[in-house]
């Protein structure tokens, strides 16, 4: 542990959890005066159930939290911002219809003779965005203004409240390389002016520009805290993901033989703000893996195969033609399909049976005259049933009462009943036991072996991209940086690649550090 040697905030010994689920287990977060300090980990790390128990919107279930020399246990929010704690989040809580200066002193608008005060509330606006290097015209309404400008807003308002510790929650997620340099300048002023930050981010390169010291949290724990100077990237990589960096090389199938022919083509893909210049392709019968961080435009890139996320520019070809997906049907009528992360919102219709969730996708063509045979969907059910091993009662019991693993090979099933050439599996194996995670691997690289089935397959573990794939490619903030084959898919590989931006484990940890983040 490295502790700062002025502490402004220690949180410690925090417990949290939801349900009878742990959330936070003993976990502990210590930020010095002046400091600029990152706050990591893993999507369900616990990162912003830790934040929200300081902030006061959650009460912690253990722990002690001391702020500025005393003890503290805020029970609102409000609380918290009276006593000098600031949270701006990615999705700014401001109003657009109210100007700028009106955001920046909003609840707290100072009075003249009982009466608001405009003027002071517009030159004091003025005053403070100058100070960040910014002319604004403060009357404007917010929503006029461009996502720099309203994060500026945000930070005007933290300064204008007189913030000791302000919590930026990844606030570089929408701004260009410009403004994140100009946000990067404010942030430096801010900590030369004494205040402290805690900065919450997926990009590493925006880390080691701007932080001084550093919290790494995994599965509701803090595991390891640490001056940025001289902490790797790969090693901070490493701590993300409980690995070691002599891991060992996982067992993979033998995939396809190079001839087959390409199904999946993507090439200089750009969409939305995540994904920069991505490429990979997929042949028939071959399972390729997708690394990356998260944020670094993984599950964003399988959207725009699919048709769900707009392409900006770039090229994706599927079974060797140049195509144009506006929305998912025009996909899967090429047959690509989507399993998405979150199964529970976006994969089952909890209150519909095994049958009528597997048959979703087959129901048009099971229909005549309007009416589904019903006969037909039992068939088809009784058969997948059988082959992918779906333990159930029966066709007719509702999705909502079987296992995840069970529920995912539902999901499997549905999109296998419709013929479907490509698969997209966005982390297939979340949320599913040990056992049931091999079994649904498995049951991939039979269908693959079998049938000739192409797969995209994105995993935050490590092992199940090294064993389930016949190559990797790896992202990074949303550029394609390795593509790896053979033996050279390796754990290692994958977390240089993560880390680095090249699959060299040997690469210099901090090469290529910027004082703007790549993209």
């Amino acid at each position: 542990m490295n502790a700062p040697r002025t502490p402004l905030l220690e949180m410690r010994g925090i417990d949290k959890a939801f349900g009878g689920v742990p959330a936070l287990r003993q976990s502990r977060l210590c930020v010095g005066r002046g400091e600029v300090h990152a706050l990591i980990g893993q999507n369900g790390a616990g990162k912003s159930t830790l934040i929200k128990i300081l902030t006061g919107a959650y009460a912690r279930d253990a722990g002690t939290i001391v702020f500025d020399g005393k003890g503290v246990d805020f029970k609102v929010p409000i609380a918290a911002q009276r006593a000098g704690l600031s949270t701006i989040y990615q999705e700014l809580n401001l109003v657009p219809q109210r100007s700028v200066a009106e955001n920046i002193f909003l609840g707290r608008e100072p009075t003249r003779f009982g009466l608001i005060d405009w003027r002071h509330v517009e030159v004091e606006s003025a005053r403070i965005l100058a100070g960040f290097g910014m002319s604004v015209d403060v009357s404007r309404p917010l929503r006029s203004c461009n996502t720099a400008t309203q994060q500026m807003t945000a930070i005007a308002r933290a300064v204008s409240m007189r913030a000791k510790l302000v919590i930026m929650d990844e606030p570089t997620s929408s701004l260009d390389e410009t403004e994140v340099s100009t946000l990067f300048g404010v942030i430096r002023k801010l900590k030369a002016d004494g205040v402290s930050v805690v900065f919450v981010s997926h990009r590493l390169d925006e880390l080691y520009a701007v932080c001084d010291r550093i919290t790494v949290m995994r599965d509701g724990q803090t595991v390891a805290e640490r001056e940025m100077a001289g902490f790797p990237k790969l090693d901070l990589v490493a701590a993300m993901l409980g690995k070691e960096l002599s891991v060992l090389q996982g067992t993979r199938r033998a995939g396809p033989d190079a001839s087959m022919p390409e199904v999946l083509g993507v090439q200089h893909l750009r969409s939305g703000t995540r994904v920069k210049d991505a490429s990979v392709t997929v042949r028939r019968g071959e399972i390729v893996g997708l690394g990356g961080l998260l944020g670094s435009g993984r599950t964003e890139l399988a959207r725009a195969v699919f048709g769900a996320d707009a392409v900006d520019a770039g090229q994706i070809r599927i079974k060797g033609k140049l195509v144009k997906l506006d929305e998912p049907a025009d996909a899967i009528a090429r047959g690509v399909a989507f399993l998405s992360e979150d199964r529970k919102t976006e994969g089952i219709i909890a209150d519909l049976s095994i049958r009528e969730n597997l048959c979703l996708v087959l129901s048009p063509r099971l229909a005549r005259l309007g009416i589904v045979d019903n006969r037909k969907q039992h068939e088809i059910t009784e058969e997948f049933i059988r082959k992918l091993g779906i333990r159930c009662a029966g066709p007719d019991q509702p999705i909502r009462e079987l296992s995840g693993g069970n529920q995912q090979k539902v999901l499997l099933a549905r999109w296998l009943a419709a013929g479907i050439d490509l698969l997209l599996l966005d982390e297939p194996t979340r949320g599913i036991d040990v056992g049931a995670k091999a079994e649904i691997l498995e049951l991939i690289r039979g269908l693959a072996d079998s049938q000739g089935l192409s797969v995209l397959i994105i995993a935050s573990e490590l092992e199940e991209l090294v064993a389930a794939s016949d190559r990797v490619a790896v992202l990074r903030d949303g550029h394609t940086v390795a593509e790896l084959t053979g033996d050279d898919i390796n754990e290692s590989a994958v977390m240089a690649a993560m880390a680095n931006g090249t699959a060299n484990a040997a690469a210099p940890a901090q090469a290529g550090i910027q004082e703007v983040a790549h993209g």
